[in-house]
């Protein structure tokens, strides 16, 4: 009795030894955060851990050294991080850069891999496509987009795609030439969309990943109101919707997705701003929130993230309220991927603030919980391996 006691002890043991690794990784993810470095006081990019029960973000250090990785996009396979270089040259030639880093799965660090040019100056948005297989990015200097394939080690290629948009549009000061602002894909991975703040428009591209290249399409784009200076843009998960903020006018336009054609048809515009409010203001990020019943964008001036739920039949959106981000300029958020916390980026006063999500209302309250990062602009999560 006494043996099949202690092989009952054993096995139990053995279990629990096996198992406890992954259930803490589970109560965690790691946060990346791209920064400026322009102000002299940010190394580059930063890591820190995200505990899903208590919001708490913990062991805050520098992943890496690099010039103004503005924004962050990881690899599907987890391995793999890339950034845009925000300059307006590289290597002594005009034009932004992107670099490749291998990502260090037991501490975060991250080592590069190479740069490659963006194919114009002041890249500030990029993405991987769904399979991995390319890098997608936006030039806002340049007016263009870009595709630079990725190889099996993560190192990217040059650029086998580069598109240089055209047109302006009604505002003197920010329209007078394109400019890309972001470069997102749809889940079935055939197509791209680049939302021009300087032209008003979604500019539509087919994507062959295989190849990395982009090509037009049929419909080319969608318009925009005159001067809306469209930013960001964001997938509903059903993939029945989709969403554009408009930084110059501080509104968030709803469309209707085709998935078959890849247009985009527009339902509703709508403020992201309260009636009382009349300082100056400009949106930045807009995001989904995994359940697809709420939306969230951010205002730069108001200070605030503005919070609507979403008709699942219609794609409209209807005002929840807006929750402050404790904090100055919010240029970028994150919606952890449990759908729990909300992390908001404040880049004028250096802080990363987290928010607690009511899962039946989708407003905000704050979680207690933040860390300093100097000029904090992007926020990214990925699982531990």
């Amino acid at each position: 009795m006494q043996l099949q006691h202690l092989w009952l002890f054993s096995i139990v043991w053995l279990f629990l030894a096996v198992v406890q690794p992954t259930a803490n990784a589970a109560e965690q993810l790691r946060v990346y955060v791209g920064t400026y470095t322009r102000g002299g006081e940010s190394q580059g990019i930063y890591a820190c851990e995200l505990d899903l029960s208590t919001g708490a973000l913990t062991n805050l250090r520098v992943a890496t050294e690099t010039v103004n990785p503005s924004f962050l996009a990881i690899h599907p396979n987890r391995k793999f991080l890339y950034s845009v270089s925000e300059v307006e040259t590289s290597d002594g030639k005009r034009g932004g850069g992107v670099a490749a880093f291998e990502i260090d799965a037991s501490n975060g660090a991250l080592r590069l891999l190479n740069k490659q040019s963006s194919g114009g100056a002041g890249p500030c948005h990029l993405v991987t496509d769904q399979q991995g297989k390319c890098v997608l990015v936006a030039n806002y200097g340049a007016g263009s987009v870009a595709s630079l394939p990725i190889g099996n080690d993560g190192r990217l290629s040059e650029a086998a795609s580069v598109i240089l948009h055209a047109g302006s549009s009604v505002n003197p000061r920010r329209q007078t030439a394109p400019h890309a602002h972001s470069i997102n894909v749809d889940a079935s991975n055939r197509f791209a969309f680049a939302a021009d703040l300087g032209t008003d428009k979604i500019m539509i591209y087919r994507l062959d990943s295989q190849a990395g290249t982009l090509q037009d399409n049929d419909p080319a784009f969608a318009t925009l109101n005159p001067g809306a200076g469209p930013r960001h843009f964001a997938f509903h998960p059903s993939g029945k919707f989709a969403y554009a903020i408009n930084e110059l006018q501080s509104t968030v336009t709803a469309f209707g997705f085709d998935p078959q054609r890849g247009a985009l048809e527009r339902i509703e515009t709508v403020s992201t701003l309260p009636t009382d409010f009349s300082g100056s203001n400009t949106t930045a990020e807009v995001q989904v929130h995994p359940s697809g019943k709420f939306l969230y964008g951010s205002n730069r001036g108001h200070d605030s993230l503005a919070i609507f739920a979403i008709d699942a039949e219609t794609g409209k959106l209807t005002p929840q309220g807006h929750e402050s981000t404790q904090g100055e300029t919010p240029r970028n958020f994150g919606v952890d991927p449990t759908g729990n916390f909300v992390l908001a980026a404040n880049q004028k006063t250096s802080t990363v603030v987290v928010f607690r999500v009511d899962p039946g209302s989708g407003r905000l309250s704050p979680a207690g919980q933040s860390i300093e990062v100097p000029s904090p602009v992007c926020v990214k999560f990925m699982a531990l391996q």
